[in-house]
């Protein structure tokens, strides 16, 4: 299973919806979301970037997170997305303090 299909499917259970609705809510035909979505799922076919990303706004995710190798990485980058800008500012300022990154990388 490819890891696309891997965060798609736990993105989709975590937000309680079935493949038909949220094929429906990214924009795809009612007629084919429930088959198109399953294939996505299976890893049979991948989305174009346009259909993932609105697959990741339907899911209120960024797209970064369906390739997100790791799970503890697909974690953080849920989290930190649903987070507002003040607490993200915070968030990183201290990961990066934890990590040694120096003061040219956090200017960035």
């Amino acid at each position: 299973m490819s890891v696309f299909a891997k965060r798609l499917k736990q993105a989709r259970k975590a937000a309680k919806l079935s493949q038909e609705k949220l094929g429906v809510l990214a924009g795809i035909d009612e007629m084919s979301a429930s088959a198109r979505m399953n294939q996505y799922e299976r890893g049979k076919h991948e989305p174009d970037f346009p259909t993932v990303a609105r697959i990741a706004k339907a899911l209120r995710l960024p797209t970064c997170f369906f390739y997100a190798e790791r799970d503890i990485e697909a974690k953080l980058i849920a989290a930190f997305h649903r987070l507002d800008d003040e607490r993200k500012t915070a968030l990183l300022d201290q990961a990066m303090r934890w990590a040694g990154v120096d003061e040219d990388l956090r200017s960035m």
